[in-house]
């Protein structure tokens, strides 16, 4: 299922939360949507949940606009970071409600995700810790087998290898049955090699969407002698740099790179991650790239 964003904004007040957004998210990819706080990233999410109504532009998703549209927002599910169930709820009443509400419930999905996380069927939501309501959002989120898959920071609490079991469930499900799942985290470095095309958002605009292999190799960390370091990079787009002791390392962006000619050159090369890319071009302003 296809979701179209075009000339999207958002506005509260005198505040634009999101600013002539287009986007496409097409089905069944896995997608990072990245992003400092404040982006405008959970707005973009809840409108395209349907719990928001953009203030200009359109969006489609499957050519419907989610808005209001119970049959189309039952193939899509939008996990939180916090407060998704009702506290006078224990967890067996949450599953029952998924059940009822999306169509594609797999409650042998969501059986075999509680014993992962040792949930209490018994227990009630408002006695839950923050790692274990975090757990129950991820089991309503793969269970639902919804078309579009969201989650806005859904591992709050849990602990790395709870959060490294998400990770590999999420893509046994995916790999079972592929939908479009969008995932916006401040854990770039732990889920960004689950990621298929990732999205930036700046101050309520898009600032790139790329492919993650190719956004990768657009980048490059090179380190050596200062004066030979700026000599090569004249010209080029620099986008972080340090310098000590006659040295330099700089991270370069938006061009093709010959490593082994850079090496011979003497300079010291390595990889870049989705993490310091997200970082240091959201200090950029003059950033626009897309496929």
């Amino acid at each position: 299922m296809n979701v179209e964003i075009s000339n999207l904004s958002k506005t509260y007040g005198a505040s634009k939360a999101l600013n002539n957004v287009s986007l496409l998210f097409e089905a069944n990819k896995i997608y990072g949507l990245l992003g400092r706080n404040g982006a405008g990233k959970t707005t973009l999410m809840q409108i395209l949940a349907g719990q928001q109504r953009q203030s200009h532009g359109v969006i489609k998703v499957g050519g419907q606009d989610p808005f209001e549209n119970g049959t189309l927002l039952s193939q899509i599910s939008l996990i939180n970071e916090s407060n998704n169930f009702k506290n006078n709820l224990k967890i067996k009443d949450v599953l029952k409600i998924g059940a009822l509400f999306y169509p594609n419930w797999c409650t042998e999905t969501a059986d075999k995700l509680l014993a992962d996380f040792e949930l209490d069927r018994q227990m009630k939501t408002k006695k839950l810790s923050k790692g274990m309501a975090s757990a129950l959002g991820i089991v309503i989120g793969l269970a639902s087998k919804t078309k579009v898959t969201i989650f806005d920071e859904p591992y709050i609490g849990l602990d790395a290898s709870a959060r490294y079991r998400f990770y590999d469930i999420l893509l046994e499900e995916y790999q079972k049955e592929p939908r479009t799942i969008i995932l916006s985290t401040h854990l770039i470095d732990e889920v960004s090699n689950l990621f298929e095309e990732v999205i930036i958002i700046d101050e309520g605009e898009v600032l790139l969407k790329q492919n993650k292999d190719a956004l990768l190799q657009l980048s490059l960390q090179l380190s050596g002698p200062t004066k030979a370091i700026d000599h090569y990079t004249k010209g080029k787009q620099v986008i972080h740099a340090t310098e000590m002791m006659g040295n330099k390392t700089v991270l370069l962006f938006n061009d093709v790179y010959d490593v082994a000619d850079l090496r011979q050159r003497g300079f010291q090369v390595e990889e870049t991650n989705i993490q310091k890319l997200m970082v240091y071009l959201t200090e950029k302003k003059d950033v626009r790239t897309h496929d």
